[in-house]
């Protein structure tokens, strides 16, 4: 089947642009605050780094760059790629392994209160024709959830109202619709990879600044889960984590 594109090139309101650039300087302000707690020396090469990669990213989104659908392989994998090779990295080397057992729990438990707004700003987009129902919570991504509950279940897990391994069972199904979603969307984008909704695309993070949600937003939520799944699991198998 061919895609309806006719909604691409499309105008956004300012609002939700603005709306989720906030959610991306959070981000980054959040990660900046979580590194500075263990070695300020990475929180600042860190901020480096991403700032430099969000103003590549995002200056090739304003130019239209990845709208271009006739690349092979797609040009929004010059996205993709990168950061969640890093993302593997981080999870398999020892020199990633130490750097995340340095995380302190609780916020990489609270950071996914941002999936709230999140979800909001997908919700808009699909109000706009940028990304199909099936990617908001209306549809199949109950995502939102994560964000709801996670401030409930890390306040009770840090007072100890409830045990360590109610949290490990959080984050692994956090974890899970985070998969859920990210699946739908790859399959719902116009490239080669498309299986679903064709007749209302996910084109919404082809464009600025929602380029930053597969190339920023995601990684970070995944980073989140994928440290405190190896904390809880690995250095605190039979009794509670020290909570910091």
């Amino acid at each position: 089947m061919t895609p309806d594109l006719s909604a691409l090139y499309q105008q956004l309101p300012i609002w939700l642009a603005a709306g989720f650039v906030g959610v991306t300087v959070f981000a980054l302000a959040f990660f900046y605050y979580l590194l500075h707690t263990t070695s300020p020396r990475k929180a600042i090469w860190f901020t480096g780094l991403a700032t430099g990669w969000l103003a590549l990213t995002g200056s090739l989104a304003a130019n239209e760059f990845f709208l271009n659908l006739a690349t092979i392989p797609p040009r929004i994998m010059l996205v993709v790629v990168p950061v969640f090779a890093s993302l593997i990295t981080l999870t398999l080397t020892q020199a990633g392994k130490r750097f995340l057992d340095t995380l302190p729990l609780r916020p990489l438990t609270y950071f996914h209160l941002i999936r709230i707004p999140v979800e909001l700003v997908l919700f808009g987009l699909f109000l706009h024709r940028q990304i199909p129902l099936m990617m908001t919570f209306e549809g199949l991504n109950p995502d939102i959830l994560s964000g709801i509950t996670a401030p409930v279940i890390g306040w009770l897990v840090f007072r100890k109202q409830l045990p360590t391994r109610v949290l490990l069972i959080w984050h692994l199904l956090a974890l899970l619709l985070l998969i859920n979603i990210v699946t739908i969307a790859l399959l719902s984008a116009p490239t080669f990879l498309q299986q679903l909704n064709f007749e209302q695309p996910n084109v919404g993070i082809l464009k600025f600044p929602f380029v930053w949600l597969p190339g920023f937003v995601v990684p970070m939520v995944a980073l989140c889960h994928l440290a405190a799944i190896r904390q809880l699991t690995r250095r605190y198998p039979t009794h509670s984590p020290s909570i910091r």
